[in-house]
């Protein structure tokens, strides 16, 4: 066996579906033998993220950087702003993310370990793909349910971009984006109609409101 071969590497995203914000990808990179430990971490069950409290999530988060911290395991996330989505549709839009996560992944344990990262594991949640440069890959449907190294990836996702929607919640205080993260909840609408549309809103996703407000 190839020492690349007993890494693997797990992809998903958080933020697909909301009105605001960025789509947020995440690589996360651990050996095999690992796999038990990380297990633990989410409770001794492979879990979607938003199946756990966003405190558990931060929790395990916690322990992800950690890890990191010792060289155990590496991770990334890459935000991709709802003005790519208007323009070059969420498609697009997901798998810019997915390229630029593995490259910043790639640099992050870049001399500290001897993996290349196109010849190691890659599994990817649902409908995802990553560059056909990355042969060794295997889209899993349900995969962050299902496979250790893509519910992990799925944490940092959440976790990464729940923050980031925190921080934006401040500079715009009227869309309650603290609270809906930027989903399409009976809130977000009604304060939409209130304030009209921000510049964070994906007005790809709000095209129907937009008509209304005219």
């Amino acid at each position: 066996m190839k020492f690349a071969e007993k890494w693997v590497v797990g992809v998903d995203e958080a933020g697909r579906g909301p009105l605001a914000g960025p789509i947020t990808l995440s690589a996360f990179l651990a050996p095999q033998n690992l796999k038990r430990k990380l297990i633990k971490i989410l409770g001794g069950k492979v879990k979607d993220s938003k199946q756990f409290s966003p405190a558990k999530r931060y929790v395990m988060y916690r322990e992800f950087l950690r890890l990191r911290k010792k060289d155990k395991i590496f991770f990334c996330a890459s935000h991709v702003s709802n003005k790519i989505i208007d323009n070059r549709g969420i498609s697009k839009a997901t798998q810019m993310g997915i390229s630029k996560s593995l490259a910043k992944l790639h640099k992050s344990y870049d001399r500290r370990i001897c993996v290349k990262i196109e010849d190691t594991k890659i599994r990817l949640d649902g409908s995802l793909k990553a560059p056909e440069k990355y042969a060794n890959q295997k889209t899993i449907v349900g995969g962050d349910s299902i496979n250790i190294f893509i519910a992990c990836a799925s944490i940092v996702a959440k976790v990464r971009r729940d923050r980031l929607m925190c921080r934006l919640a401040s500079k715009y205080p009227h869309y309650a984006l603290e609270i809906h993260k930027g989903y399409g909840t009976a809130l977000h609408y009604s304060l939409l109609r209130k304030h009209g549309i921000s510049p964070i809103h994906r007005k790809s996703f709000l095209t129907k409101l937009t008509d209304s407000l005219k």
